[in-house]
């Protein structure tokens, strides 16, 4: 018999059919007299996937789609109404709610969109990045604190000196900046990282996602990076989800999914990027709008949309399947192969 090769670890990060159902009806005496019924918006709905250690995860979407709320599942901020999520092979949302919820948030950290919402204006720069060094125990001498804090900016590409400056005193990617040096603090292993440059100039996004890839590499930080802008992804990411109405459409490598899109509505994302050579080119333009979450439409979410519709998209819900690739596609046009797919070459 042939020797057996490594075994392969299993991924840091595994989502497993997480939901998240809000309750956004009227109040309780209008529904009495209006004869209104409950109003519930699946915001997320059965969402699965997992990413290796030291690798980025992208999901892509419209707004509305639930990116964000992913996000806060997996910090933690909202429990899940369904499924569930470990983390380095533990119950991640079990750890939220019991005494091993420090150790857990330790090494799973966050970077919010906006900088400028996301920093305490009454704070020092110092106090900011201390204080979950502080929280979880990890420095209380303050002369460490301080070279710690120092190590931190030096880290992101800022002085040790801008430590006693409050947040206003800095732009928009230096905030940003700032933000990432709070969330390495606990020296996380998972980062999850929510729009954290669409708040930013272009040439300052470069940056910012040029020290996050650093990052990355010296430290071997994992990545759910959530963003609706393809270029950016295309930098960062390794894998990308798609994203449509609660529910993940598309799920691939990202060489595989920007050279041939399988899914419809990735398609028409792609197509919407403005390319220097293609002017020749006919694309699929996005039609139409997205339909209110609060009563989706039967089947597929995306068939008032599809060019490739038909009465099974309309009335059966399609679920994510590995067409053989690699990629795994929600899709009944792609299954019953009604669409052609691009060849890639190589």
């Amino acid at each position: 018999m042939p020797p057996a090769g490594p075994a392969r670890s299993a991924p840091l990060v595994q989502a497993h059919d997480l939901a998240r159902t809000f309750d956004v009806s009227p109040p309780w005496l209008n529904r009495v007299l209006e004869g209104k019924p409950r109003q519930l918006l699946h915001a997320v709905d059965g969402v699965s996937f997992e990413i290796e250690r030291g690798k980025t995860l992208a999901l892509v979407g419209e707004s509305g789609c639930g990116k964000s709320t992913v996000a806060r599942l997996l910090v933690g901020l909202y429990a899940p109404t369904r499924g569930g999520f470990q983390f380095d092979g533990q119950d991640a949302h079990a750890a939220f709610k019991s005494r091993d919820a420090k150790p857990m948030r330790r090494r799973i950290q966050m970077i919010f969109q906006d900088p400028y919402a996301s920093l305490n204006p009454r704070w020092k720069v110092a106090d900011i990045i201390a204080e979950p060094l502080r929280e979880h125990g990890i420095l209380s001498d303050k002369g460490a604190l301080i070279e710690r804090v120092g190590q931190l900016l030096q880290s992101v590409g800022l002085s040790p000196q801008d430590m006693t400056k409050y947040p206003h005193q800095f732009s928009g990617g230096q905030r940003q900046r700032i933000s990432i040096a709070r969330a390495l603090a606990t020296e996380p292993e998972f980062l999850v990282c929510d729009e954290p440059t669409s708040a930013l100039d272009v040439s300052v996004q470069a940056q910012v996602l040029n020290i996050m890839k650093d990052l990355q590499r010296k430290q071997g930080l994992t990545y759910l990076f959530i963003s609706h802008n393809l270029a950016v992804v295309r930098h960062v990411s390794d894998q990308v989800g798609v994203m449509y109405l609660g529910r993940l459409v598309e799920l691939a490598d990202k060489q595989k999914l920007f050279a041939a899109p399988r899914h419809p509505y990735t398609r028409m994302l792609l197509d919407a990027i403005p390319k220097m050579h293609d002017t020749g080119r006919a694309r699929t333009p996005v039609q139409g709008e997205v339909p209110n979450p609060l009563s989706p439409p039967p089947g597929c979410a995306f068939n008032p949309r599809c060019p490739w519709v038909n009465e099974r998209c309309r009335s059966e819900r399609p679920q994510l399947f590995d067409d053989g690739s690699g990629t795994r596609v929600a899709c009944h046009a792609v299954q019953e192969g009604r669409i052609d797919i691009p060849v890639v070459a190589g």
